[in-house]
């Protein structure tokens, strides 16, 4: 029999368990699921009861807990394909050199996004960029997004002055990003449907975005127009704190009829970034002593937003990044009594790593980020005292651990963060601070929807968000992880993905 998404499937035969406890009684026997109403209505072994409906045979494969991405920019991400990848420019004079003839988008700009120029040996300047890119409104977004390189033309057209280097950073740098990503609706939203079902193809089911828009009326119109290949929980940024207030939505009120999607949490993005050097650190940054980074917003500024938004019902997603930061958001979280999660939580001082379960904030990371900075943490953070990347000490303090990619500041792929926490390492290095990853586990149950302290438990009653993948990633290698093969995705019982 062959399926096909959107099929309704009844039973899920000869497959393996496998989750955070593995505490079922089936061991490696193969069993069916059965679904009922898009939920888990039974599992025996296989064969043992009457197979009625749409049977999927998993042949063998594994049975997880349909994944999450708890940070992705939706549309940033759906729109990479339309941009030039600048992730291996070793030089400015490289980046500049990639945009010269990059393609012309229907809105006269050319746009390039993922360079890092941490350890370029020249320095961004205006003079080289239009040597290469002459009147064409020219735009580099940096990989983290926290600053972004303009040519002449683009600076004329953004309404900024034609002078320094022109690179912009935070808030002037996220600005543009927005009205980059302002493409007319129909375009974002057949973008974002072809990232959806990318993403179904990993096994994922539901993801968290923080585009920085009005996301309510974005999912609601997708919702409308058919599409449903993810669940998706949407964040609100302070610009639409009000709004959101005045409309009375709340976490968790959702936006459409079948409640896909969601209402989530107030993002509020409080330091900088590490490749920008503007994370708020207790430790200056090396040759540039008067440097500590910078917190975006003051401390008395964050709590007023984070009362307000607990007022109205909502959770609070803070973005800190350096330790500075992180203390500054985990007080605020105290004096509050707000719930939510800090987002990233890339340098910890380690008296505040227990304080995340002390407060029941959720710690939510992306695993990957790890790598790609790597060297970057070796060197720039080299004098700071706290704990960077702290995934192994924030799990042992019992925090709830939520992996995401932040999307497009890395790829949409649970797969490629798990192995990252679990081994640490990829393309054959040495695994980096390998005393920091987490057990196998505990990186499936942080990449389901309630994160680490929910599990990843397969139980009877439990919705039917649901993959079928080709090994148990309870024992899979770096390699074999981070290359998961997918045979099948559902929501509630429903088929998003088959593979062929």
């Amino acid at each position: 029999m062959t399926w096909a998404a959107g099929d309704h499937v009844a039973v899920v035969a000869n497959a393996r368990l496998t989750g955070a406890d593995r505490t079922d009684p089936f061991g490696d026997d193969l069993v069916d699921v059965h679904l009922q109403a898009g939920t888990i209505a039974d599992i025996a072994p296989a064969g043992a009861l009457p197979r009625a409906g749409v049977v999927l045979d998993a042949q063998g494969g594994w049975l997880i807990p349909g994944l999450w991405d708890h940070h992705v920019h939706a549309v940033q991400w759906a729109l990479l394909t339309q941009r030039v990848p600048l992730g291996h420019a070793d030089s400015a004079a490289h980046a500049a050199w990639l945009m010269a003839d990059a393609p012309v988008l229907d809105d006269g700009r050319r746009i390039g996004t993922g360079f890092r120029h941490a350890f370029w040996p020249d320095a961004p300047t205006l003079e080289v960029l239009d040597a290469a890119t002459g009147d064409v409104p020219t735009y580099l977004i940096n990989a983290d997004v926290h600053s972004v390189w303009l040519n002449s033309a683009a600076l004329r057209r953004e309404g900024h002055p034609v002078a320094g280097s022109g690179l912009l950073w935070e808030e002037p740098a996220f600005e543009i990003s927005r009205r980059l990503n302002l493409v007319p609706t129909d375009v974002a939203d057949a973008y974002v449907a072809r990232m959806a079902h990318d993403a179904a193809s990993r096994g994922v089911v539901g993801i968290v975005d923080l585009d920085m828009a009005w996301n309510a009326d974005a999912w609601a119109r997708r919702a409308a127009a058919g599409f449903d290949t993810l669940r998706t929980r949407f964040g609100i940024y302070p610009r639409d704190l009000q709004r959101a207030l005045d409309l009375g939505i709340e976490t968790g009120d959702a936006v459409d009829p079948a409640g896909l999607f969601r209402v989530g949490s107030l993002k509020v993005i409080s330091d900088g970034s590490l490749g920008t050097r503007t994370a708020a650190c207790s430790h200056a940054y090396p040759g540039d002593p008067l440097n500590h980074g910078l917190l975006t917003i003051p401390p008395d500024e964050l709590v007023d937003l984070m009362i307000r938004a607990t007022g109205g019902g909502l959770s609070c997603a803070i973005h800190a990044i350096g330790d500075i930061a992180n203390t500054h958001a985990l007080d605020a979280f105290a004096l509050t009594g707000a719930t939510g999660t800090i987002e990233h939580a890339q340098l910890v001082a380690h008296a505040d790593v227990p304080r995340f379960a002390a407060l029941g904030v959720g710690a939510s990371v992306q695993p990957e980020h790890a790598l790609d900075d790597r060297d970057l943490t070796d060197t720039v953070w080299a004098t700071q005292t706290s704990q960077p990347y702290p995934l192994r000490a924030l799990a042992d303090a019992g925090a709830n651990l939520l992996f995401g990619s932040d999307a497009p500041v890395s790829p949409l792929d649970p797969w490629a963060a798990m192995s990252a926490a679990v081994h640490r390492t990829r393309d054959g290095r040495e695994p980096w601070q390998p005393g920091q990853a987490v057990d196998a586990a505990t990186a499936l149950a942080a990449s389901t929807a309630d994160g680490s302290s929910g599990g990843s438990a397969l139980r009877i009653g439990g919705i039917a968000d649901l993959a079928v993948v080709a090994h148990d990633p309870l024992t899979a290698d770096e390699k074999t992880m981070r290359g998961m093969q997918v045979a099948a995705t559902m929501i509630a019982g429903r088929l998003t993905h088959v593979s062929a």
